[in-house]
């Protein structure tokens, strides 16, 4: 007998169950870990991709990485005084919102910061991000690479392509087989958001306009209970002691 396409009840008290399941584990973690590692850093990841994350894990294997919910990453360091796991811990709980995560470790604090200094990726970007750059494509006879490189290196657009471009917002003909763009075509402002329309465009022309890049906010040290909060993008410059011994 062929099976049912109906959907499934699933109840609630299931789906509830493995949630605070989950939550429990990483608040049980992350506790787990003040108490193993020494040092403890909260960062921030831009443009958030899971592959490259994932080799961030895979060349931090010596040490543990949290993301999570940001409540329950606060809840386990403690927000108060009263409440943090470690002495001075609660310090950097105010740090915990958008797309933070948490590395334990026993390495140095200069290869640290070193390693998430050179840690760079560049990556298509999606609608939302806000550009880095403008981009310009030249009037006349459109190239694979959007006016990036010069055109004797570069090969012109397949002509099956121009009605793709035409229907994303570019003002261009086939002229003798060849795509051609009436006029400059803008495909991006630095500052501006990306919508879907740019992004599929700079996708096409191959044109990286979003970093993946892990910005370090704070660090704590379980030797001294000692606290820093970064002011600079890695921490490696100006930083804040807030070491209350």
């Amino acid at each position: 007998m062929p099976r049912s396409r109906r959907s499934k009840v699933v109840t609630l008290s299931q789906t509830e169950k493995k949630g605070h399941e989950g939550k429990a584990m990483l608040y049980g973690g992350i506790q787990e870990s003040l108490d193993k590692f020494e040092y403890m850093w909260v960062f921030d990841v831009a443009n958030m991709r899971n592959t490259y994350l994932k080799r961030v894990r895979d060349d931090w294997k010596d040490s543990r990485i949290y993301m999570g919910k940001t409540k329950v990453m606060g809840k386990a360091l403690g927000y108060t005084a009263e409440e943090e796991h470690a002495e001075n811990v609660s310090q950097l709980s105010k740090l915990l919102h958008g797309t933070v995560g948490l590395l334990f470790t026993n390495n140095k604090p200069e290869d640290v910061t070193g390693y998430f200094e050179s840690f760079v990726q560049n990556d298509f970007a999606r609608a939302g991000t806000v550009a880095p750059f403008t981009h310009v494509i030249p009037a006349g006879p459109v190239y694979s690479r959007g006016g990036q490189i010069p055109v004797e290196d570069d090969i012109p657009l397949a002509h099956t392509l121009e009605p793709q471009v035409r229907q994303m917002g570019m003002p261009t003909i086939l002229k003798n087989g060849v795509v051609t763009l009436l006029a400059d075509f803008t495909l991006c402002t630095e500052g501006q958001e990306l919508d879907s329309r740019q992004t599929r465009l700079l996708k096409l022309f191959g044109i990286t306009a979003a970093e993946f890049k892990v910005k370090l906010l704070g660090m704590y040290a379980k030797k001294n209970a000692s606290v820093q909060v970064f002011e600079n993008e890695q921490g490696s410059g100006n930083s804040k002691d807030m070491d209350m011994q």
